[in-house]
């Protein structure tokens, strides 16, 4: 695949990120009538590390803490034990009503009960996050980062991590490092900042080598017009995702991968799941097929997750999109929002079919 990928790095994948904690009823209960929580540190960019990170390559979060607090050691322990290394300024909290780690409190569903996702954000130390911070000589020049992954969510986080992204990508590329960005459009992120939030995800996207939506992020954040939302059977709507994918092609010609993934809601409990790659000029499809889930959140990250691994190890476009099929599936087995495969081969029988037991 014509993706030439940095060598020598001392970082896999790095991603620029607000962390906090996500707490999840236990037996997928629904918030409202729940006592019992399980808790992990979560981001949708660290999910996407995670995949590496588990398989061989060391990870970098680029991140913010709250000095002295307990959420902030929970959270880097929580990295620490998933190969993901940490660097960011530690801001005094500043009494009851100051800085925090973000909260995420998340129904998985069951059956025809949809998942629901509160998102309690307030205070939140990421939203402060300036390249000022870190020493980017030092972490993109000297030791090295193969791929840096900005996600949308940290983008239009707040009008400091726009801008802290947008120079994270330029440092990136100024050392040859990969630049991958998943729009991952929300509406509530962008509401009174259309046109401020649209010119810079258009620039960061401008200098992205791997570029990842589905339809509703093409076209809300760069304006590539594509299918509708929902609708018919994914199978029937694959030639107009395709087009979606050559539109953006055509505007951000710097890419030389783009991916979306196919997801048709069947209950909470599953669903149809496939994906489209464009490399080097090929398409690769990998049609909807039906898998079971756990819990939903973190599919799409664990999918990104999957083909930037394959990019590290320099497969070809089908490869790396199958690989990220299966890591998608696996995060939507388990209630961490993060896949953490054991080898290759775990990954491979998911992707194969191939739920036997392994002695």
């Amino acid at each position: 695949m014509n993706i030439n990928v940095k060598k020598d790095c001392k970082y896999g994948v790095a991603c620029v990120t607000s962390m906090g904690v996500r707490i999840t009823p236990v037996d997928r209960m629904p918030v409202q009538t729940s006592h019992n929580y399980y808790m992990q540190a979560t981001s949708a960019e660290s999910n996407v590390v995670n995949i590496s990170s588990s398989l061989g390559y060391e990870g970098l979060a680029l991140t913010k803490f709250v000095k002295d607090s307990a959420i902030s050691q929970f959270i880097k322990n929580e990295l620490r034990s998933r190969n993901i290394a940490y660097e960011g300024a530690e801001v005094e909290q500043g009494g009851p009503w100051g800085y925090r780690h973000q909260f995420n409190i998340a129904d998985s569903g069951y059956g025809m009960r949809g998942p629901r996702v509160l998102n309690d954000r307030a205070g939140e130390v990421g939203r402060t996050l300036s390249i000022d911070e870190f020493d980017t000589d030092r972490i993109f020049g000297k030791e090295g980062v193969a791929i840096l992954h900005i996600s949308g969510l940290i983008a239009a986080l707040s009008p400091e991590t726009s801008v802290f992204c947008l120079e994270a990508a330029k440092v990136a590329k100024k050392y040859g490092t990969l630049v991958s960005f998943d729009l991952n459009y929300r509406a509530s992120f962008w509401k009174g900042r259309e046109e401020e939030l649209r010119n810079t995800f258009t620039e960061i996207a401008s200098m992205a080598d791997i570029l990842i939506g589905n339809e509703e992020d093409f076209q809300l954040t760069l304006g590539v017009e594509g299918p509708e939302a929902g609708g018919k059977e994914l199978s029937s709507k694959i030639e107009a995702f395709k087009g979606m994918i050559t539109n953006a092609s055509k505007l951000f010609t710097n890419a030389k991968m783009f991916a979306t993934t196919l997801r048709q809601v069947i209950s909470a409990n599953a669903h149809n799941w496939g994906a489209i790659v464009l490399a080097d000029g090929q398409w690769y499809v990998e049609q909807p097929r039906e898998i079971p889930v756990l819990d939903r959140i973190g599919g799409g990250d664990g999918f990104t997750g999957g083909l930037l691994y394959g990019v590290l190890k320099g497969w070809d476009g089908e490869k790396c999109m199958q690989f990220g099929w299966a890591t998608g599936a696996l995060a939507a087995t388990v209630l961490n929002d993060y896949a953490s495969p054991a080898d290759e081969d775990q990954v491979w029988s998911i992707y194969a079919g191939n739920a036997r037991v392994k002695r």
